[in-house]
């Protein structure tokens, strides 16, 4: 065979060369105009418009637009000639999926755009987040699935991946628990984020609870959640764990707490006086929103009681710093008042020590 191999023996058709580079030439150029032609109407159209959204949308699928109508032309120009069309064949049907898909993912990048320009930032922050939230993780699976889908495409157009794929649909019920087993934690993963956006247990900009350390849902994925704590660490958080677990959420419904100060006294304190200097502090304190002040007896014990104030403000941020302002103040009025009150912890020894009436030693 290999004395037949012989590129001497090769002969190219050159004008059938030529036929073909002018048929894509032609194809090329036709497709082109007429691509600047329709976008020069919809650009008109849309800059009659009053709205920012037309071009917005737009401007996403400029691109992939314009190489779709080049791609028609050159199918177009390769069904007039078949040179180019022995060619372009095998290459357009890795191409179209390929160019579908680009067109989706823009579509779906340029309508989340859209859902985010016109959500209303003066209004309920509650209502932004759940908004966000879902517009976040629905947008995330809907790219997903544009990938997996277009890949998928892309692939089975190559003939000897068609043939497995012919080979393992023959066997689909090994095929399935196989693919089924593989793909275990990617479903759970992508059937837990699409459960946050619809059921919301958290939003982006929530205020949560989660083993122990508290922070703001920063980002919402469909694998993980990234929670910024006070001190900008991030927290990196299995999405799954806050559908499996139980977590909390400091600003579910809104950001209005009410939050405790505990103070431990010695029994011998008076409370309407404590009480008084408390309720005085507080209602006159700019974050206090005027929902709830409170000073409660919680607790009894033979060498100290517990009281327990309780506070309100309108957001989280507002009261962390007036508990920490009314414990402050507290503390100081009590020993500027009080000073019995604050617990000691005494060694009382009936006669004193021993030693210590002895006169020191000369």
């Amino acid at each position: 065979m290999l004395e037949n191999f012989n590129p001497a023996n090769w002969s190219i058709d050159w004008n059938a060369v030529l036929m073909a580079s002018i048929a894509l030439s032609i194809g090329v150029i036709v497709a082109y105009l007429l691509y600047r032609v329709a976008f020069a109407i919809v650009d008109r159209l849309t800059r009659m418009s009053e709205t920012e959204v037309d071009e917005l949308i737009v401007g996403r699928i400029r691109s992939p637009i314009k190489w779709s109508f080049i791609a028609i032309g050159v199918t177009l120009a390769a069904q007039a000639n078949q040179e180019l069309g022995r060619f372009w064949e095998p290459l357009a049907q890795f191409l179209r999926p390929a160019l579908l898909g680009w067109i989706a993912f823009n579509l779906v990048k340029a309508f989340t755009a859209v859902l985010e320009l016109r959500m209303d930032a003066t209004g309920d922050p509650v209502a932004m987040r759940s908004k966000r939230t879902r517009i976040a993780v629905l947008s995330r699976a809907a790219t997903f699935a544009i990938i997996i889908i277009t890949v998928g495409l892309m692939l089975f157009s190559i003939p000897s991946v068609q043939a497995i794929g012919t080979t393992l649909l023959a066997s689909a019920g090994l095929a399935a628990l196989a693919v089924g087993a593989a793909a275990q934690p990617a479903l759970k993963s992508l059937i837990a984020g699409l459960q946050v956006a619809l059921t919301e247990p958290m939003r982006l900009g929530d205020m949560v609870r989660i083993d122990g350390e508290v922070g703001r849902v920063e980002e919402i994925h469909m694998s993980f959640v990234k929670v910024r704590t006070w001190d900008e660490r991030a927290l990196i958080v299995p999405t799954t764990r806050f559908l499996d677990d139980s977590f909390e959420n400091w600003s579910r419904r809104n950001e209005r707490l009410t939050g405790p100060v505990f103070l431990h006294l010695d029994p011998i304190a008076e409370i309407a006086p404590i009480r008084t200097e408390f309720e005085r502090f507080v209602t006159s304190h700019r974050l206090f929103d005027g929902r709830n002040c409170a000073m409660l007896m919680t607790e009894a014990y033979p060498e100290s009681i517990e009281l327990r104030l309780s506070i309100s403000a309108a957001t989280i941020g507002d009261l962390w710093n007036l508990r920490c302002e009314t414990r402050e103040h507290m503390i100081s009025w009590l020993q500027s008042n009080q000073s019995d009150a604050l617990i000691r912890h005494r060694l009382e020894l009936p006669g004193g020590h021993v030693k210590a009436g002895e006169a020191p030693a000369p």
